[in-house]
């Protein structure tokens, strides 16, 4: 059983939502990524999705692509995060690391070699934003021959065929981008949210997490009661941006917005 697996698994017996917090590896300082997830795991976070630094990242709206922005300015790479992921196992052996990332620094490493540093690393799966199962099965066979699981991604226009192919192909758990646009989007429709991750759920037994568009506590309280799992990533990275010349400060800014979150779910 993989580490996601278990760990909703063990959320499921307590009848509690999935917190899972987004960051990017090397903003704003490669120096304190490790601190910033053992931060977010302190405050309340059940798994990390940790960004890859990307410089074309298509899916993230203006937040995250600054962030990538950062992290590139200290040339963090894919080998770079990897290497963040084994710190943070060398303290916490537990909490299920996934990467979201691009396809292409993963091409150029590699498709097996990077499965296998990956999960030697202590990475647990990926999200990979830019191949489709139709198009990713030697990425698919090297993921699983490594035991890791590929999340995907689906959104409020997936069609009935498009979501059952999708949850086909995934592992961990599916994702569902609750609004259309990119990262940071607003105008969460609740119902709309509500219908479409019951008919994912016709289609899959893997766990539902629903993310874009959770900006505060209120919200991941509300989408809590909808889904197995809330994901935020722009309201953290924008709490990051605001504090860039003060990077002492961030790990408490993050932990204060994850408690706040973690209560209301909660509650």
């Amino acid at each position: 059983m993989s580490r996601i697996t278990e760990r909703f698994s063990e959320l499921r017996a307590r009848a509690r939502t999935a917190l899972i917090p987004f960051i990017t590896a090397g903003d704003p300082r490669p120096d304190i990524t490790v601190e910033l997830m053992h931060a977010l795991v302190a405050a309340g976070a059940d798994l990390i999705e940790l960004g890859v630094p990307f410089s074309d990242p298509m899916a993230d709206g203006p937040v995250i692509q600054r962030a990538s922005e950062r992290a590139l300015t200290h040339h963090v790479g894919l080998r770079d995060v990897l290497d963040m992921v084994r710190d943070f196992r060398q303290r916490d052996p537990d909490t299920p690391v996934v990467l979201m990332g691009y396809l292409n620094p993963i091409e150029v490493m590699g498709y097996g070699a990077f499965a296998e540093a990956a999960q030697r690393a202590g990475v647990d799966g990926t999200l990979v934003v830019d191949i489709p199962p139709e198009e990713g099965h030697e990425l698919l066979q090297a993921l699983h021959e490594h035991a890791l699981d590929q999340i995907y991604l689906l959104a409020p226009t997936s069609t009935p065929q498009r979501i059952e192919r999708i949850c086909n192909a995934a592992g961990g758990f599916v994702y569902y981008v609750s609004v259309k646009g990119v990262t940071g989007a607003s105008h969460l429709d609740l119902e709309g949210v509500k219908t479409k991750v019951n008919e994912i759920r016709t289609k899959t037994e893997l766990p539902v997490g629903v993310g874009f568009g959770i900006k505060d506590a209120q919200t991941a309280a509300a989408v809590s009661k909808i889904a197995d799992a809330v994901v935020v990533g722009s309201a953290l990275v924008s709490r990051v941006e605001a504090l860039v010349e003060r990077p002492g400060e961030i790990a408490g800014a993050l932990s204060e917005l994850m408690g706040e979150m973690r209560s209301a779910m909660d509650g």
